[in-house]
């Protein structure tokens, strides 16, 4: 889990220079995705060692829902997207689901209900969903208000639990994320972290991850706007930041959704923030295809990789064949 530092994270935010702490199991703790501290450090990657399980729960059947908080979005749809974040968003949960997606599939080697400290599920447990259609499970466009130009965590956690009531859904198998509209700069983004992930409770008291997404190309390339050469892949050089800090995101949720109770690194660090900002070698980010469609992404930390040494992977069929 990465805190106000250039970019990683998850529950966490990707953000610039240094770990948080880690809470005790089942603790509240935003996780950030760190801002991209360009050459001052490569990633987080190894030299804390492999992901230990923290005792607590994982996802596993992952439903995703969008919230786009706020009526700066629009009225009755959305018409102020002047990067396209919603279609982009959109596109790139559709497509992440099944066989055609080698690249989440990194994240099913890790479980719940082992022993505390497990680093190799091995089959028991319960592992990580990977889901046979999309998980995207719903949209919706929250414009009774405006989004206050620089939102709290609390007035976050709340638009999250709001839209979890909308959808009628709760529980550590769904993700809320919470869409800040263009111009909206919470406190840190842009300076410290480009998004985070936490969790909250609903009203009924059930346990709810969400996510905190401001409008990512506002940040430029700090948070990964032109980040992995596209070649002829068709992605947009300046809107790549979006879907590599929503799989950061997604991937962390997936493995940790109640930070830091799932599986973190002994700094605290989870699968995404390891392999955050990797521009080249083993792990570098770069474009993907999920079932026919190009997206950026960045690496994720696969416990399995090299014989168990661990390492950032980018696509992931078995231990065996992974890279």
């Amino acid at each position: 889990m990465l805190r106000s530092a250039l970019v990683a994270g998850a529950a966490s935010a990707l953000a610039v220079a240094g770990f948080v702490a880690a809470a005790p199991a089942g603790a509240s703790e935003l996780a950030p995705h760190h801002m991209n501290p360009h050459a001052a450090m490569t990633a987080a990657a190894s030299t804390a060692g492999n992901l230990a399980y923290g005792g607590g729960n994982v996802v596993t059947a992952p439903t995703v829902y969008y919230v786009y908080w706020g009526n700066q979005w629009g009225s009755s749809s959305v018409t102020n997207d002047p990067s396209g974040e919603v279609a982009l968003q959109q596109s790139f949960f559709s497509h992440a689901y099944g066989s055609g997606d080698t690249f989440f599939t990194s994240q099913t080697q890790y479980c719940q209900g082992v022993a505390t400290g497990t680093t190799q599920c091995n089959g028991a447990g319960t592992p990580v969903g990977h889901p046979a259609s999309s998980p995207l499970g719903g949209t919706w466009l929250d414009s009774s208000s405006k989004t206050p130009s620089r939102p709290s965590t609390s007035a976050i956690a709340a638009e999250a639990v709001k839209a979890a009531a909308h959808f009628g859904v709760s529980g550590d198998n769904v993700q809320i994320v919470v869409d800040l509209p263009h111009g909206v700069v919470p406190s840190g983004f842009k300076t410290s972290y480009c998004a985070w992930h936490d969790h909250t409770t609903t009203a009924s008291g059930a346990d709810l991850p969400y996510t905190n997404m401001p409008y990512i190309t506002d940040a430029g390339s700090g948070c990964g706007a032109n980040f992995v050469g596209t070649g002829s892949s068709g992605v947009n050089g300046a809107d790549e930041g979006i879907t590599i800090v929503g799989g950061h995101e997604y991937a962390e949720t997936l493995t940790d959704p109640a930070p830091s109770s799932g599986w973190v690194d002994s700094s605290g660090a989870e699968t995404g923030d390891k392999c955050a900002w990797i521009s080249s070698g083993q792990g570098a980010s770069q474009i993907i295809s999920l079932n026919g469609a190009n997206f950026a992404v960045q690496s994720l930390w696969s416990n399995n990789f090299s014989g168990g040494a661990g390492g950032c992977v980018v696509s992931y069929t078995s231990a065996s064949n992974q890279h």
